[in-house]
């Protein structure tokens, strides 16, 4: 098999197809879609949806429902406050909830389980809140 070469004119045009086409493929998706807790994607988001029984939620610290996105914390015995669970420092899913603070492992930052203020940086903006409710003996995310 004869061998092939390759000219620069190729190689520049192949990534000028690149660099225009994978743009507007991406400009294709809507955004408008939120995926869902139970593994499905493209759902809209859909009213509220249950998180777990009070239970699991002990006073003086908090429980982080990954699928949904929260942590609910019982600061004082009865009282549920709902925060997403995303650091607002880089992104990153909060990683535990102790000692009265709800813990970020990748950078080190710290959050009130009264309020979701920040108790160590290097984040600089608490957590944003999010309403959850008791519907029974269940916490329930109003969606």
């Amino acid at each position: 098999m004869p061998e092939q070469k390759i000219s620069r004119r190729h190689v520049v045009g192949g990534a000028a197809v690149v660099g225009v086409g994978v743009p507007l493929l991406a400009a294709c998706g809507s955004g408008d879609t939120v995926a869902s807790d139970n593994g499905d994607s493209g759902a809209a988001a859909t009213g509220p949806q249950k998180l777990g029984a009070t239970s699991e939620v002990a006073v003086g610290s908090g429980k982080i429902y990954p699928g949904a996105n929260v942590v609910v914390t019982q600061p004082t015995a009865g009282t549920y406050v709902g925060l997403s669970a995303t650091c607002t420092h880089q992104g990153c899913q909060v990683s535990s909830v102790s000692g009265g603070t709800i813990n970020c492992a990748c950078h080190g930052s710290k959050f009130s389980i009264k309020d979701g203020s920040v108790v160590q940086g290097p984040a600089t903006l608490p957590l944003e809140k999010v309403i959850v409710t008791v519907q029974g003996a269940d916490l329930v995310e109003k969606g």
